[in-house]
């Protein structure tokens, strides 16, 4: 022990201690004036002791902080010690350090306060190191609050502690309610049993954690969510955290049902279709000389049809665009046609059944009709009527030739005759009339508006 040691002893050991430390040790008048310099404070700032002593410590300060040295000098020559406080001094190559800086009253015998002892740490390295870690931690704030997914962390036994910006701003909850598992309060309660289940099979097991549910929103509605979790390891293999994300997949759910739906749609619509092909194929008479150009033309007109539906989504067509589309392959012959009436939307069902008697209709005027000859014409009109609501106002539509060959009735009711009567008859709820008089083929329709 020291109070062993003879006082020459004691003071060269204390001495010894004071050179010996890596932190600058200066001793200073009241005024300010260096009276010792140890060697930590040499290779601190650079200065020898010989260049120090005498000089008076604030040519180690900056300017802009000359106060410091004031309320430093004011604080000892009240008795008190200055609490450590970290600042920066200026080296003699005119670099500056960043120091942690304590300086305590030194008292003679009586307890006067004589001199001021100050220690000063270099902590640029520490400063160094603490401005990585922030700014890493800043990097990592950054990325977790700003990724679309809610993102969380558990401890090894899977009580969750943090969670980033994304979770509160959806859930409208905060820190303190969804401390542990207080996140359940934001589950479904029909799914919520089934999700605990699971994650505390994987909290028990290390197992990496994979569900779907809905999660309640800060709006009160519930949003579906997949969710996973992955356990991370020490080095001997023990869980020491889990870090979990919950990735919005509501509208994936809904592009998939609708995918779904549209599937089965279009299932049932090709087996219609096949249907319709079939009832083509067994209708146009076999042996007859066109037979092929006929039953070629029919299905190229069910495939405009379909192109025009598609195009469409499946909705609402105008009846001037599928009249058009139908007209399409008159070529030449369709400046002969007129198409005149209000904007009249059709739905999928009655475009198709309309699209088929208009192709037929125009296929006969081409071979047999108005359309056979240049001074021919083909007049397409229709209306609607009525004043009240939709179901009961009348859809009318006619087609009328002139200016054509002589027209005779056919002979027999053929395939062509279903299509362009008994087809939109049973589709629509339709009255429907095919007429033949010499002076030109004239069909009439009239329904409920509803139905097209």
């Amino acid at each position: 022990m020291i109070s062993n040691l003879p006082a020459t002893g004691a003071a060269a050991f204390l001495a010894a201690i004071v050179e010996s430390t890596d932190d600058a040790i200066v001793g200073k008048s009241l005024e300010g004036v260096i009276l010792s310099w140890n060697a930590a404070a040499e290779r601190i700032f650079g200065y020898t002791a010989e260049e120090m002593t005498g000089r008076n410590v604030r040519s180690l300060i900056p300017e802009d902080r000359q106060e410091e040295e004031d309320r430093i000098i004011s604080t000892i020559m009240r008795g008190e010690r200055v609490p450590t406080f970290e600042t920066v001094r200026r080296r003699k190559d005119g670099s500056e350090v960043q120091v942690a800086i304590t300086v305590s009253p030194v008292r003679d015998e009586d307890g006067n306060v004589v001199a001021a002892s100050k220690i000063a740490r270099d902590i640029t390295e520490q400063k160094r190191i603490r401005s990585r870690l922030a700014e890493s931690e800043q990097r990592f704030r950054l990325m977790a609050d700003n990724i679309s997914q809610l993102a969380w962390i558990a401890d090894g036994d899977g009580w969750i502690f943090w969670y980033n910006k994304r979770w509160f701003d959806y859930t409208g909850t905060t820190h303190e309610q969804m401390q542990g598992w207080g996140w359940k309060a934001v589950h479904h309660p029909e799914h919520v049993d089934r999700v605990v289940e699971r994650i505390q099979h994987s909290w028990d097991t290390g197992e990496d954690w994979e569900d779907t549910f809905p999660l309640r929103g800060a709006d009160g509605n519930y949003r579906w969510f997949l969710s996973r979790a992955v356990p991370i390891r020490d080095e001997a293999g023990v869980v020491r955290l889990w870090f979990g994300t919950n990735t919005d997949v509501t509208e994936m759910r809904d592009a998939e049902q609708r995918i779904e739906l549209l599937l089965q749609e279009v299932n049932h619509r090709s087996k219609n279709m096949l249907a319709v092909i079939r009832s083509l194929a067994r209708r146009s008479d076999a042996n007859s000389r066109d037979f092929l150009e006929r039953f070629d033309q029919r299905i190229a007109a069910i495939a405009a049809n379909q192109d025009l539906l598609v195009s469409r989504a499946w909705s609402q067509v105008p009846l001037r665009e599928m009249l058009e589309t139908q007209l399409q392959f008159l070529a030449d012959a369709q400046a002969q046609c007129e198409l005149a009436g209000p904007i009249v939307e059709l739905s999928p069902a009655a475009a198709e059944a309309l699209a088929m008697a208009v192709h037929e209709m125009a296929t006969n005027a081409l071979k047999y009709g108005a359309l056979s000859i240049p001074e021919g014409r083909v007049r397409i009109v229709w209306t609607v009527s009525g004043d009240g609501s939709s179901q009961d106002r009348r859809f009318a539509i006619s087609w009328r030739e002139s200016g054509g060959p002589a027209v005779a009735p056919p002979q027999g009711a053929g395939f062509g005759t279903r299509v362009i009567v008994d087809v939109p008859r049973h589709k629509l709820a339709a009255q429907v009339k095919a007429d033949y008089p010499p002076e030109g083929f004239a069909w009439t329709l009239e329904c409920p508006l509803e139905a097209p």
